[in-house]
């Protein structure tokens, strides 16, 4: 089935999504994008469904297509601090604010959000399946997460986040086992399996 563009409902509607909600590391990151009337391509899916080599590409796309977009971060001392729900829901309110047009309803994938200024909102479950610009977001958000944890990975080679991107693998917690863990470490989050606590 076709995602649904915005030639179908209004041409003000943005769509936002977030990644790295379940990462140990780094910040959680958000995008918001507006595409044109009938914009239309297939390719464009959740990012999670694409490889590396097609997100990089449709991210040019999305970036030379779209109406705006924009990309937000949380970093981990404020996810510490407001936990990760409400730092996925700031990043993708960060990204709206920062779009040079403002939408009037919202498209958000999954099913928590907060309101954004006078804005109206839709949460969908699998939007980024089902809504192209929801699926725009998400590679937008995608990309430049993994960019800026490859970038992390030159500071601390050690994790290999070039590869694990953060996530909780077995090679990422026994680098933690290892080595302990670096000020880019979500703190509030079970780093280990066997934790309960941590001295931090």
């Amino acid at each position: 089935m076709p995602l649904i563009t915005f030639s179908q409902v209004k041409n003000t509607e943005c769509g936002t999504d977030e990644a790295g909600r379940g990462c140990l590391v780094g910040p959680v990151t958000a995008a918001a994008v507006i595409l044109p009337p009938n914009f239309k391509n297939v390719q464009i899916n959740d990012s999670k469904l694409l490889s590396e080599k097609s997100r990089d590409s449709l991210r040019k796309l999305i970036e030379k297509e779209a109406l705006c977009y924009a990309i937000a971060h949380v970093f981990p001392e404020e996810i510490d601090k407001i936990n990760i729900l409400n730092a996925s829901i700031l990043a993708m309110h960060k990204a709206i604010e920062k779009l040079s047009v403002q939408p009037k309803h919202i498209l958000v994938d999954g099913n928590r959000f907060k309101p954004y200024q006078s804005c109206s909102h839709q949460c969908i479950v699998k939007g980024d399946q089902k809504f192209t610009a929801i699926a725009a977001a998400s590679i937008l958000a995608k990309t430049e997460r993994d960019r800026y944890l490859t970038d992390m990975h030159k500071k601390f080679p050690e994790y290999n986040w070039k590869k694990n991107k953060g996530y909780p693998t077995k090679e990422h917690r026994e680098a933690i086992r290892k080595f302990g863990i670096t000020p880019f470490h979500r703190k509030s989050f079970r780093l280990l399996p066997e934790q309960f606590s941590l001295d931090l």
